[in-house]
């Protein structure tokens, strides 16, 4: 695992936007890991102003979101897909054929998240993933104790999760489940990126730099992939 300590939310930003920029000139057809939540706004506001002087940043580029939430229909203010199309998809040439967000609202949730995983291994597995650190250490939406094997799934999320998300919904209703990628198919990952930034990710920081591998800690998984790097702020 690699680590560079940015001087601030900004640097943090503008370095990863640097380095998504650069997966994608080197390869085109990167296939890319997306998360959402506040910290990724900073990079996608940076890839969005550089994609604007250029043409065809994303026109053969692939992107999985790494978990939406259950039981909301896509077009929700809250959902990810929503997200996704405010702070990136809607501002990039990105086709939406090539967008994969899980269905959040689909009538079989197992079956959806079958379907998910085997699109990710379609397209050749994830070349570059992106991924936020929750407090609770939680990468994707893989709660502490997740197995580090585990697949695409519904999961039940954290009260302290679903506190943290809470502004994120006008009524403050975060839903109890959503369906996210599994630790297993995130450390099949070509390269990660884990950004980190915020007083309140100090402990998860800290923990993570401790070296210690324990699945009551997900993001200590990411000790056991070959190219790994945080940035943190």
């Amino acid at each position: 695992m690699k680590w560079e300590e940015c001087k601030d939310y900004g640097a943090l930003s503008r370095r990863a936007a640097e380095i998504l920029l650069a997966a994608i000139r080197d390869d085109p057809r990167m296939v890319l890991g997306l998360p959402t939540g506040r910290t990724p706004v900073g990079m996608y506001e940076r890839v969005i102003a550089e994609c604007s002087r250029q043409y065809h940043c994303f026109r053969d580029v692939t992107t999985f979101n790494l978990d939406e939430y259950a039981g909301i229909p896509r077009d929700d203010p809250g959902s990810y897909f929503t997200y996704m199309k405010h702070h990136l998809f809607d501002h990039v040439d990105l086709g939406p054929e090539n967008a994969h967000i899980p269905h959040g609202d689909a009538p079989d949730l197992d079956a959806e998240c079958v379907r998910y995983e085997r699109e990710i291994a379609d397209a050749g597995s994830l070349g570059l993933t992106f991924l936020g650190l929750g407090q609770n250490g939680h990468i994707g939406f893989n709660e502490p104790g997740t197995p580090f094997d585990s697949r695409t799934r519904v999961v039940e999320l954290s009260h302290s999760t679903r506190v943290a998300n809470a502004d994120l919904f006008a009524d403050r209703k975060v839903p109890s489940h959503a369906i996210t990628i599994g630790i297993g198919t995130i450390l099949e990952s070509k390269r990660i990126v884990l950004l980190a930034s915020g007083e309140s990710k100090r402990e998860a920081i800290a923990r993570l730099k401790s070296g210690d591998i324990d699945e009551s800690f997900p993001a200590s998984a990411l000790w056991k992939h070959a190219d790994c790097l945080v940035l943190s702020a």
